[in-house]
């Protein structure tokens, strides 16, 4: 819920994705040259090109007039001119048209075998149905043999992909054989990009494809060689080997990756993906993903069995799984493990990876109902950053128990109650020699249980929510010997009552030259009264001080987390102002603001936290401009009134006229930690040319935090990608250079690719284009 919406409570009133030939996340290439899978598919429509197939070879002429297909089985025929045998056999000549069924032949001249119920032809010869068009020079028909070709030129019904052959067979129940083939899903204009084999066998009834001793040419120039090939004719997924890839790296040298994708079953796949460093040695990766009615899920690895730089074996593990289970209970894994703390480092593509301070791993059994929400939890961390100290890692969670439950009674449910309650126990490890008196180490259990009621008195344009809880909170504490002193309390306690009363109201008014707008007037009002309780005899386990916005003003406690409740006497409030369509409720801009203003200064503090003087906290702003003619805009403060200063602060500007077309600037500020410039965006420059930019700017350290320029062409059947990075790579800031180079053809490789994804993420709002390849036109 973002801060706006805070302001105004609600009034009662094929499953699996192909895997991109990318492996893993690695470092950032060097030199890359990426071809993508040649088990990928084109898109299910594939863009539209020109005219893929020169015409027929026969020469034109009027169609006859019979024209609807015959699906009886019988052979229909029409020509200028013909002779018949006494034995049924016939010549045709003259525009000769042979139709049976959905199956159609034109030639210049015809010989029909009565006997075998065949036609053959040793000229100009022109053969459509629905899965194939071929022209070509002398050939032969029969329901129960098939048809042959010559010299054949083919046109694919269900895709775009054309091509040629010495020799062209297909049989009755839809297999094409071809020998001395040309295939390519260029137009016939275009001579970019061919695949080239001895033989290459289309199945039409499974939609797989195969060939042997094939090449790959692109702009006449050989691109590899393949001693076998096999490819869908569909959307559908196949098993076999993904085309290798090249790059390199200053961390691990060049490397190259040879996939091999396996189709499982239509709903699990798995992809083994073996990386060979010329430094570092093999990489035996793989990803499963599987799917069924009640459950998803994947696991990925990583394993260098010796890692000749690092000197030692290196893993990565995650596991990620979800399962639906009767009664409205579902059970969720999400665990991680790296080998090392320099795996990230190493192996990740930029800085959000080797940021990474910790990983997860999370097991929850949780039960969602109307009235009822209830989790068991397993929670652990492993740490990467190894910079942190022993005593600021998080505490593993094992096990928690929580339950809530919410019901209503009375008309339109005038009465709310119910309770939230947890049951925690914190562990961690820690060396003794960190432990003393003044700074003790300390793990236990918490129990933590608030019953509550509200009243909800809602109307149009109004609510008023009284509400009362009562918290109770029980430690049972266990601490390092050399962290007792004297009065250690091991079972603290506390114990407090919680009053708030919540309203609101809501006035709206026509906006606009013809009231196409509705404008929207929200104020909103909390009192809260929590006593002061001294807590400075709890340990902290896992609260904290949130970042203030407009939300956290309606909050009965200011922090996250059981071990501290703040004391309270205060009166929030704030003010929002929406700028709707009329029509839909779409909204175009939303502007809030809010404060809260202390009759007693709040008591309770964490312990790096500054008591508060004044009679107020500090402001906050927030807008949102959205959808309103391409443009986008996100704005947020936090003022403090006693230093007159910003606390916090951002701003990001977008311009979307479409997916491909985005421009975006950002500022964040925050005080003594952060204030960092960004700019990134994504442009066609011509018809053909599209250009991407992302730099962040530390302010503070001034320093350029990341850079990236890259470029696109895209023609009809292919399409190419090149630029430059560098980026933080380490914890200590030195920073890689890298350049890229990707090339993809249509049909053979991927059109979803690891570029897309990695400009997704860089790029604010892009959207890689869903029919990728532009068309090409002569002028």
């Amino acid at each position: 819920m973002s801060g706006v919406e805070a302001f105004w409570p609600a009034l009662q009133p094929r499953a699996i994705i192909m895997p991109p030939l990318m492996p893993r996340s690695s470092p950032f290439w060097i030199a890359v040259l990426s071809l993508g899978s040649i088990m990928s598919a084109a898109r299910a429509a594939d863009p539209p090109c020109p005219s893929q197939l020169p015409g027929p070879a026969a020469p034109p002429g009027p169609a006859p007039a019979a024209a609807v297909p015959d699906k009886s089985g019988k052979i229909s025929v029409a020509s200028d001119k013909a002779s018949v045998g006494v034995d049924g056999n016939m010549s045709l000549q003259g525009n000769v048209d042979v139709r049976q069924g959905d199956r159609a032949i034109r030639a210049n001249a015809v010989e029909y075998d009565a006997q075998h119920r065949s036609i053959s032809t040793e000229g100009s010869i022109d053969y459509s149905d629905p899965v194939v068009h071929v022209a070509g020079q002398g050939g032969s028909y029969s329901a129960a043999q098939g048809a042959d070709f010559k010299s054949a030129q083919f046109e694919l019904r269900q895709r775009a992909a054309r091509g040629s052959a010495d020799v062209m067979r297909l049989t009755p129940d839809g297999v094409i054989s071809l020998q001395g083939v040309s295939f390519t899903t260029c137009p016939a204009s275009d001579q970019s990009w061919r695949l080239r084999a001895d033989r290459i066998t289309l199945d039409t009834r499974t939609k797989l494809g195969s060939g042997r001793a094939a090449r790959i040419d692109f702009k006449g120039v050989p691109l590899i060689y393949l001693p076998w090939v096999s490819f869908p004719l569909g959307i559908e997924r196949k098993s076999g080997f993904l085309f290798p890839s090249i790059g390199n790296t200053t961390r691990s040298g060049l490397q190259l990756s040879v996939p091999y994708y396996w189709n499982i079953a239509p709903n699990a796949d798995f992809t083994f993906q073996p990386v060979e460093y010329s430094r570092r040695g093999t990489d035996l990766g793989g990803d499963l993903r599987y799917l069924t009615a009640s459950q998803r899920g994947e696991l990925q690895w990583n394993y260098l069995p010796n890692d000749t730089v690092f000197g030692g074996s290196r893993s990565r593990v995650r596991l990620t799984n979800v399962a639906e289970l009767p009664g409205d209970f579902r059970f969720s894994v999400d665990a991680a493990n790296v080998s090392d703390s320099s795996y990230f480092e190493d192996f990740s593509q930029g800085p959000e990876g080797t940021s990474t301070a910790f990983v997860e791993r999370r097991a929850t059994l949780s039960l969602r109902n109307e009235h009822w929400r209830v989790d068991g939890e397993a929670q652990q961390y492993q740490t990467i950053d190894n910079t942190l100290q022993e005593t600021d890692r998080p505490y593993a969670r094992v096990p928690r128990l929580a339950a809530s439950a919410d019901y209503g009674w009375g008309p339109a449910e005038l009465v709310r109650y119910g309770f939230d309650s947890e049951i925690v126990n914190f562990d961690r490890a820690i060396s003794a020699s960190l432990c003393s008196a003044a700074n003790p180490c300390v793990t236990g259990w918490r129990i933590d249980l608030s019953p509550k009621a509200s009243l909800n008195f809602d109307g149009p344009g109004y609510f008023i929510h009284p509400s009362f809880a009562w918290r109770a909170t029980q430690y049972e504490l266990k601490y390092q010997p050399n962290s007792v002193t004297t009065g250690q309390e091991r079972s603290p306690q506390r114990t407090l009552p919680i009053a708030s009363f919540d309203t609101g109201l809501l006035f709206e008014r026509a906006a606009g030259a013809r009231g196409q707008r509705t404008l929207t007037l929200e104020p909103r009002l909390l009192y809260l009264d929590v006593p002061y309780r001294n807590q400075d005899n709890i340990p902290l386990f896992d609260t904290a001080l949130p970042d203030l916005y407009p939300v956290e003003l309606f909050r009965t406690n200011r922090y996250v987390g059981a071990d501290r409740v703040g004391d309270a006497d205060q009166v929030s409030v704030g003010l929002t102002s929406r700028l709707l369509d009329a029509r839909d409720g779409r909204q175009f801009l939303a502007v809030t603001f809010g404060q809260t203003y202390y009759f007693q200064n709040p008591r309770v503090r964490l312990p790096d936290e500054l008591a508060r003087t004044d009679k107020r906290s500090d402001f906050v702003a927030q807008v949102a401009l959205t959808a309103f003619r391409n443009w986008g805009a996100d704005l947020g403060l936090q003022w403090d009134p006693q230093t007159s200063s910003s606390e916090r602060a951002h701003v990001n500007l977008q311009y979307k006229p479409a997916g491909e077309q985005v421009v975006n600037i950002g500022y964040r500020f925050e005080r003594g930690s952060l204030e960092q410039a960004e700019v990134s965006g994504a442009w066609p420059v011509s018809r053909s040319w599209d250009a991407f930019v992302r730099g962040v700017y530390s302010l503070r350290d001034d320093k350029a935090l990341e850079r990236f320029v890259g470029f696109e062409y895209r023609a009809c059947c292919w399409r190419a990608r090149f630029g430059g990075r560098r980026f933080v790579s380490t914890h200590t800031g030195s920073q890689d250079t890298g350049v890229f180079l990707q090339l993809e053809l249509t049909g053979l490789a991927s059109v979803g690719s690891a570029s897309d994804a990695f400009l997704t993420e860089a790029i604010r709002g892009y959207a890689a284009p869903e029919t990728s390849l532009r068309t090409s036109t002569a002028n």
